[in-house]
């Protein structure tokens, strides 16, 4: 199944948009801890 460019190509997006949500994900919670400890205020929506 591994051996088809096109499977492959499906799976190396797949993974790509998957690493890419989470690192989304990360920056967002990391930025709001910086917005409280700086600000002392929740973000804005």
């Amino acid at each position: 199944m591994t051996e088809s460019p096109l499977v492959k190509r499906l799976l190396w997006s797949g993974l790509l948009a998957g690493t890419g949500a989470l690192a989304t994900l990360a920056s967002a919670r990391v930025s709001a801890v910086v917005w409280k400890r700086v600000f002392g205020e929740d973000p804005p929506e």
